[in-house]
C-alpha cells in the first residue's frame, strides 16, 4: 500500500508538472487568449482546473487512481469531509429530468457510477433529504441520450437547498465557493442548479450574472438533455466565510473576493482613506441576541463622534441597497449572528466590533472573528458579562447555565446549548464599558474621541 501511495503521488506530481509546463509555454508564448477559439480556450481552462486541484484527487474504487484516469479520460473527482467534487474537461451530457450526467470518454472503459450531493457540508444529517443527488455514469455508455439542447461553454452543476435563505449560509456554503469554483472561467459558464430557490437567485442576482454571461439553469423548467464541453458537479469549500489561496486556481485569496463584490455591487468605498468622517453600522436584531438597551448605545455611540446607521432587519433584506450602505461605513457592531456575514462589504481597514454572549466564545472566533482579519479588517470584540445577559432573568444568577455555559452542551447536548444561548439570550449592555471597546474601533479608523 506505501508502494502505490508513492507511485500515485509520483504520477500525480508528474501530471501537474507537466500541466504547468504547458502552462507556462502557452503564456510565454501569448497564445491561450490572442488565438485560441472559444472552445479551445475553456477546455484548456477546464484542463487547467483538474491540474490546479490535482492534489485533491483520490484513489477510486475501481483500483486504479483518478490521477490515471483523469490522464486519460479528462475526468477526476475530489472528495474531502465537507464536499464531493467531479470536474471533466471533455464533453457531456445532462439530463435534467434525472440529473443524469453522462460521461462517456473512452471505449471499453468500465462504467463507473457515482453519486453526489453538489452542495457543501455533505457531514449534515439532513442534506439527504435537502439536496437532490446528481448520479454520474463514466464509462462507455451506448447508446448516449441524444441532444436537445446544445452548449458551447462548460457547466457547473450545484444546490440551492439545505441552509440557502440564512445570510451567513448564502456567502459560506454557496456564494464563496462558487467564486473560488468557477471565478477562473471568466464568466464563460452555465449555472445548473437542483432545487432551485427563485428567492436565493433574485437577492444574489447581481452576483449570479457577475459569476456567468448565461441565464442560471433551472432542471424543472429546462428538462432535457444538454449537452456541455465539459462539467464541475459540486463546490470546493475551504471554511466558514474562507479561501484558501493555496488551493484556488490562479491563487484568488478573500481580498480578490471582495473586490469582486465591490464590482458586483459597484461599490465605491475600497478602504478608509476614502472617508471623512467615521460612520457606525449598528445591526439591530428584533428576536434572540438582540440588544435590550439598544437606545443607549446609540446615545453613546453618537456622542463618541460616530453618524450611526440602524440597521434594522428590513433594511438589510434588500441587499443591493444594504451593501452600499455598510460599504460606508467605518464601523460595524453586531452581536453574534448572520448578520456580521455583511462585512464583506466594508472598505478595507474598516472595524467589525462582534459582541460575544455567553458560552460564544468558539463560534464568535471561527464564524467572523478570524475570517475578519483574512478580509483585511481589524476585529474587536466585547464579551458580555453575567450581568448583560437576559439569561439571569430567565434562570438565575446562579444557574450553571449562567456559572459553566460549557457544562451545558456537554451533561444535555449541543442541541439544548444552542437552544438556550443562540435562542433565549438577549443582551443588556453595560454602555460605560463598551465605550472604551468602541474608543478603540474609533482609533482604528484615524480618530481620536472627544476629551471628557
Amino acid at each position: 500500500m506505501r508502494s502505490a501511495g508513492k507511485q500515485w503521488t509520483r504520477i500525480n506530481r508528474k501530471a501537474k508538472s507537466r500541466l504547468s509546463e504547458c502552462w507556462k509555454m502557452e503564456k510565454s508564448r501569448r497564445i491561450l487568449v490572442l488565438w485560441a477559439s472559444s472552445i479551445l480556450f475553456l477546455l484548456l481552462l477546464s484542463l487547467l482546473y483538474i491540474g490546479e486541484f490535482g492534489s485533491y484527487v483520490v484513489p477510486s474504487n475501481q483500483g486504479g487512481n483518478e490521477t490515471d484516469q483523469g490522464e486519460a479520460t479528462g475526468f477526476a473527482c475530489h472528495s474531502d469531509f465537507h464536499t464531493d467534487v467531479c470536474v471533466s474537461n471533455r464533453s457531456v451530457r445532462i439530463d435534467t429530468l434525472t440529473m443524469k450526467v453522462y460521461a462517456p470518454f473512452s471505449q471499453g472503459m468500465p462504467q463507473a457510477n457515482r453519486i453526489i450531493h453538489p452542495y457543501p457540508k455533505k457531514e449534515d444529517k439532513w442534506i439527504n433529504r435537502s439536496v437532490s443527488s446528481v448520479q454520474i455514469l463514466q464509462g462507455n455508455i451506448s447508446p448516449p441520450p441524444p441532444c436537445h439542447y446544445t452548449h458551447n461553454v462548460p457547466a457547473i452543476v450545484f444546490s440551492s437547498g439545505l441552509f440557502s435563505g440564512n445570510v451567513f449560509h448564502d456567502f459560506s456554503e454557496l456564494i464563496i465557493p462558487l467564486f473560488l469554483t468557477s471565478r477562473h472561467f471568466q464568466s464563460r459558464l452555465h449555472f445548473i442548479v437542483t432545487d432551485f430557490k427563485p428567492i436565493f437567485f433574485d437577492k444574489y442576482k447581481k452576483i449570479f450574472s457577475h459569476l456567468s454571461s448565461y441565464e442560471v439553469i433551472n432542471p424543472a423548467a429546462n428538462v432535457g438533455v444538454h449537452c456541455f464541453p465539459g462539467v464541475v458537479v459540486g463546490l470546493h469549500y475551504h471554511d466558514h466565510l474562507a479561501l484558501n489561496t493555496t488551493a484556488i486556481p490562479r491563487g484568488y485569496s478573500m481580498l480578490d473576493f471582495k473586490q469582486f463584490l465591490r464590482e458586483s455591487y459597484n461599490l465605491k468605498i475600497q478602504d478608509l482613506s476614502q472617508m471623512e468622517k467615521p460612520v457606525l453600522v449598528l445591526i439591530s436584531r428584533h428576536n434572540s441576541r438582540m440588544f435590550l438597551n439598544e437606545d443607549q448605545m446609540v446615545t453613546m455611540m453618537g456622542a463618541l463622534g460616530f453618524t450611526v446607521v440602524v440597521a434594522k432587519p428590513d433594511m438589510m433584506a434588500n441587499i443591493d441597497k444594504f451593501s452600499k450602505i455598510v460599504n460606508s461605513g467605518s464601523v460595524l457592531v453586531a452581536a453574534h449572528g448572520a448578520g456580521l456575514t455583511n462585512i464583506v462589504f466594508l472598505p478595507q481597514g474598516a472595524v467589525m466590533v462582534q459582541v460575544v454572549g455567553l458560552s460564544l466564545e468558539w463560534p464568535s472566533t471561527h464564524y467572523y472573528g478570524n475570517p475578519a482579519t483574512e478580509m483585511g479588517l481589524n476585529y474587536l470584540e466585547y464579551k458580555i458579562e453575567p450581568e448583560e445577559s437576559s439569561l439571569i432573568t430567565l434562570y438565575g444568577r446562579d444557574d450553571p447555565i449562567i456559572t459553566d455555559p460549557p457544562s451545558i452542551s456537554a451533561s444535555r447536548g449541543m442541541l439544548v446549548g444552542r437552544a438556550i444561548y443562540l435562542g433565549e439570550q438577549s443582551f443588556d449592555i453595560n454602555v460605560t464599558r463598551f465605550r472604551n471597546t468602541l474608543v478603540k474601533a474609533l482609533e482604528l479608523t484615524g480618530h481620536s474621541a472627544p476629551s471628557g
